[in-house]
């Protein structure tokens, strides 16, 4: 074959080899990038509240006289998923009925074994009428169990969803629970729960001549710890009256940490209606202490404030607060209130002075705002109300907080259960 149709041919060869099987030096760039299929991410594991782990409890119980501390909040939930809805459940005490375990009483913190009772209002003793077991009070007159109200007892089951604020009275009957049974020497067990304020530390700590049924022990206004965190706490610093400590046993949570996100499935109380109102209410009820409505008598409780001595002209927001679920007779009740409406605000990561200075700021008669016992009981201290009073700024405020603390975290860090 000539040599001028040897070349030809093979050119044409080349050609008809790079065509179907693309430049080499381009598939060898193109092997080297990345894949563009999309991945599914890992799924989230979901949270399991202790309750449900049943196995990890039930033999504590078997064949004991089991007494109950329980609320609304106390459920097992039938669809774990928290993206399921509705969240379908059983109360902890029918399912451990069902399971044969001699329950003998339930005891029933403020608002009650249902949780219908006003803030405040006296819980009566009674009987349940879905079960017909004996309900004893632990708020109003008896906050504490009696060795009479223990006697038929062999171990108390605490189960009572938390929203991590000192004032929210369910942490001072988890104290009072354990001193009784720990001068009894009656085993306390703790089936723990989400804390949705649990990822931050921060307020005024407790001091010790202002301790009471708002705050029993010297902590932060947010101490960022679940029930079982600070059960453990209390129980080991030797907190308990005398210096006791009880026979205290933790139920762990499954896949939470700190900075888990956790939308409560049932209102812990009447008048914490939804996420918004959780995470507003530890910068929110300081206003209890205070002649301000916080949103009682509406239905976004702990989601504004309000007052008929504010300034209307420094206000375009107003509502009149009228009796309803959970609030019989709400501050200014039936009167309309000048304030701030903040029920599109975001997750809170500190306690905020902004809207209790702002309040007093624009009182034309600031004589009016502060309730002093109330407030104090509250802020746990008498100082933020004179420096409020003095005009100092949220920031010199809270700069006035940080060594106490930063001591608490330190010992906090020794009784988390989670990251």
């Amino acid at each position: 074959m000539p040599f001028i149709s040897v070349v030809k041919s093979t050119f044409l060869l080349w050609v008809l080899w790079t065509s179907a099987c693309g430049n080499p030096s381009r598939q060898k760039k193109v092997a080297t990038e990345p894949s563009l299929e999309k991945t599914t991410p890992d799924p989230i594991p979901e949270i399991i509240v202790a309750a449900n782990r049943t196995s990890e409890y039930i033999s504590l119980l078997q064949a004991k006289k089991v007494g109950v501390v329980a609320n609304q909040t106390s459920v097992i939930f039938k669809n774990i998923s928290a993206k399921e809805e509705p969240r379908d459940h059983t109360h902890l005490v029918d399912s451990l009925l069902s399971l044969g375990i001699d329950i003998q009483k339930v005891f029933a913190p403020e608002h009650g074994f249902r949780g219908t009772v006003d803030a405040g209002e006296k819980v009566t003793d009674g009987v349940d009428t879905k079960t017909g077991l004996p309900i004893v009070s632990l708020y109003g007159k008896n906050r504490k169990p009696s060795a009479g109200q223990l006697a038929d007892v062999d171990v108390v089951l605490f189960d009572i969803q938390d929203v991590g604020v000192r004032f929210y009275t369910y942490i001072a009957t988890l104290q009072l629970v354990m001193e009784a049974c720990a001068e009894e020497g009656i085993p306390v067990i703790v089936l723990d729960r989400p804390n949705p304020n649990g990822h931050y530390v921060d307020g005024p700590i407790m001091e010790k001549a202002h301790t009471g049924f708002l705050g029993m022990t010297e902590i932060p206004l947010v101490y960022g710890m679940t029930i079982g965190e600070y059960a453990t706490l209390i129980n080991e610093e030797g907190w308990l009256e005398e210096g006791n400590k009880a026979d205290l046993t933790i139920i762990t949570l499954e896949n939470w940490n700190h900075s888990s996100e956790y939308s409560l499935p049932i209102r812990p109380s009447p008048n914490l209606p939804n996420d918004v109102s959780i995470t507003l209410y530890p910068s929110l009820g300081l206003f209890e202490g205070t002649n301000i409505n916080a949103g009682r008598g509406t239905e976004f409780q702990f989601q504004r404030y309000g007052a008929p001595f504010l300034d209307p002209k420094a206000y375009d927001f107003q509502y009149t607060p009228i009796p309803n679920f959970g609030a019989k007779n709400p501050k200014h009740k039936d009167v309309t209130c000048y304030g701030k409406n903040l029920a599109d605000s975001p997750k809170m990561h500190k306690v905020s002075l902004q809207w209790l200075i702002d309040a007093y700021q624009n009182a034309p008669d600031p004589s009016k705002v502060f309730n002093k016992s109330g407030f104090t009981k509250h802020a746990g201290t008498e100082k933020l109300q004179e420096q409020i009073e003095a005009g100092l700024s949220e920031m010199v405020i809270k700069a006035s907080w940080k060594n106490d603390l930063e001591e608490f975290k330190l010992l906090r860090k020794n009784y988390l259960l989670y990251d």
